[in-house]
This record gives structure tokens, C-alpha cells and sequence, in this order.
């Protein structure tokens, strides 16, 4: 009898969950509309393209298509092509260097800059600081390498101008492989400064203000109130930020690396996804270019769990 009344409530209390359900979405419905494009983006681009998957252990060609291509005898054909290449050991040094050298680089001056922000005490100074850094995330790679040429170009650069007026020699920043990852590094950190800082602007923003009086009456000073106060406050935010880019250390930033690279330079410059972009995408090899973006995924997944894994010591973690 218990197990029939037990069975006879679940239709029940399935209904009653559906509609408070469906009240909570009726009354969140403004958000969730809001919300709507990004996960229809997010299906579109992200999720559905996961099926072409399959075609890293095909033989893909476009008259077959992706469900007729015959299989890859072996099945990691693709992926035994690439880590035998031997470019292998250059593409993958020079791909964790360079996105090392951004992450070690990079992070800290964002947070130091959203620092200096909140503590001036000038508004229109603030206001100003902020919108002169981020402007140039705004700006195209390719506009940034016009830039960049104006001022490092060996022969016109006005940095090599000023070198030569004061008596030395000109330095090849664009061309020599000693000073072409301080280029990269240096020119991506110009562009994303004020942007990142923004993300540490908001979280500041978000600490509680008594904090800060406490800490003034007790007679702390700004730096006292940084270390104590301000960077703890933030740290959740550092630590999710460091979660996503080493997730995406394998992606040394295609876009920026194809605008400035050339021959010269492709023994500290070049990439995987360069590399790819050459021999598989302008040779047609879609199969060996998708079996090194699953690669690239595959060791990116692994990364983010083992960084979110070590940041919950610190009290840190996305989940």
C-alpha cells in the first residue's frame, strides 16, 4: 500500500516542480531573454561544430563529406603526422614559451593599473587613465603592427631614431629572434592593459567599503590597505582568470603571431596554430588541422581541472 501510494505521488510532486518551474522562469523571464543570444551563439559556434570532431580520424575530402570520407587506417593517423613532424619539438616550445612569458607578464600589470585607478583620488584623472588604457583593445592587430613598425622599424622606428642620434647602433626589434617574443609580449600587454583591469576595477568595486574605513581609523596606510584589504578581496577574481588562461596556454594568439611573423623569425615564432594554418589549412588537410585542435583541447581540459584542482588550496576555484 506505501509503495503504491509513494508511486501514485510522484506525478505529483513532478507537476508541482514543472510549475514552480515555469513560475520562476515567467518571473525571470526579462534576464533569461538577456541571456537567450549568448547561449544560442554558444550552440551555434561551440557546440554544434564539436560533431565535425570525427574528421581527425578521417580521411576527410569535401565530395564525400564528413560521414562517407573513409576512416584513417590507423585511426591516429592525423595525430602521428603532427608529432612526428620535426617541427614538433620548436612548435610546442615555442607555443608554452611565448604563452608563458604572456601569463607571467601579462596579469600583473592589469592589476596593478585597476589599483592605481581605484586608489586616485581625481575623477577626471581616473576617467581619463581608464579610457586611454582600454582604447587599444579596440584596435585591430594589424593597426597595432603599423604602430609597432612606426616605433621599433630598424631603419624608420623612432626608438632606432633616438638610438642612432644618441650614438649607437640600430637594433633590429622586428626582425632579430633575440627581441621578437619581448615584442609580442610587450605589444599584447599595451593592448589588453586597460581591459583587464577593468575585471579588477569591478571586483574592487565589490569589496566591502567598512574594510577600508576600519583600516583608516586603525591607521593604516594605502599600502597596508592594498596588501590586507585590497588583494585579498580580488583574489577569487585572480584565481579565476589564471584558471582560463592556462586552459588556453596552447593558443599563443594566432592572430597576433600571423600579423608579425615572418621566415626570420619562425625559430622562436612559430606556433601550432600557425603551423597548422600553413600545412594543413592552405594544403587542404583538414583532417590533420582538426586532429591538432582536438590535441589542443584535450591538453587545455586537462590543464583547467588541474589548475582549479591546485587553486582550491588557496580557497579559489571555479567549481
Amino acid at each position: 500500500m506505501t509503495t503504491a501510494t509513494a508511486a501514485a505521488e510522484r506525478p505529483k510532486q513532478a507537476r508541482r516542480y514543472l510549475h514552480k518551474l515555469g513560475v520562476y522562469l515567467w518571473q525571470m523571464k526579462a534576464l533569461y531573454l538577456m541571456l537567450l543570444p549568448c547561449l544560442v551563439w554558444y550552440f551555434i559556434f561551440k557546440y554544434l561544430p564539436m560533431y565535425g570532431v570525427i574528421i581527425s580520424f578521417k580521411d576527410y575530402n569535401f565530395s564525400e563529406g564528413m560521414l562517407h570520407s573513409p576512416w584513417a587506417d590507423p585511426w591516429y593517423k592525423h595525430f602521428k603526422v603532427f608529432f612526428d613532424s620535426p617541427y614538433f619539438t620548436q612548435l610546442m616550445s615555442n607555443t608554452l614559451l611565448i604563452s608563458l612569458y604572456k601569463l607571467a607578464f601579462g596579469m600583473v600589470p592589469g592589476i596593478v593599473l585597476a589599483i592605481l585607478i581605484h586608489e586616485c583620488r581625481s575623477t577626471w584623472l581616473k576617467r581619463w587613465a581608464q579610457t586611454l588604457s582600454y582604447m587599444p583593445h579596440f584596435l585591430s592587430w594589424i593597426i597595432i603592427y603599423g604602430i609597432s613598425l612606426a616605433f621599433l622599424s630598424e631603419t624608420t622606428g623612432l626608438f632606432n631614431r633616438w638610438i642612432v642620434e644618441a650614438g649607437w647602433s640600430s637594433v633590429p626589434f622586428m626582425n632579430a629572434v633575440e627581441w621578437f617574443r619581448t615584442v609580442l609580449v610587450g605589444t599584447e600587454i599595451w593592448k589588453d592593459l586597460g581591459w583587464s583591469a577593468i575585471i579588477y576595477l569591478a571586483a574592487i568595486s565589490g569589496i566591502d567599503p567598512t574594510l577600508f574605513e576600519a583600516a583608516r581609523v586603525d591607521g593604516a596606510g594605502r599600502f597596508r590597505m592594498i596588501w590586507h584589504i585590497t588583494l585579498p578581496g580580488i583574489r577569487s577574481v585572480i584565481i579565476l582568470l589564471l584558471i582560463l588562461r592556462v586552459g588556453s596556454i596552447l593558443d599563443a594568439g594566432f592572430e597576433q603571431i600571423y600579423v608579425f611573423y615572418h621566415p626570420r623569425v619562425y625559430p622562436v615564432a612559430d606556433i601550432i596554430d600557425t603551423w597548422v594554418f600553413r600545412t594543413g589549412l592552405q594544403q587542404m588537410n583538414f583532417s590533420m588541422a582538426t586532429a591538432v585542435g582536438l590535441f589542443k583541447s584535450a591538453i587545455g581540459f586537462v590543464l583547467v581541472l588541474g589548475t582549479n584542482k591546485l587553486a582550491k588550496r588557496w580557497g579559489g576555484g571555479i567549481w
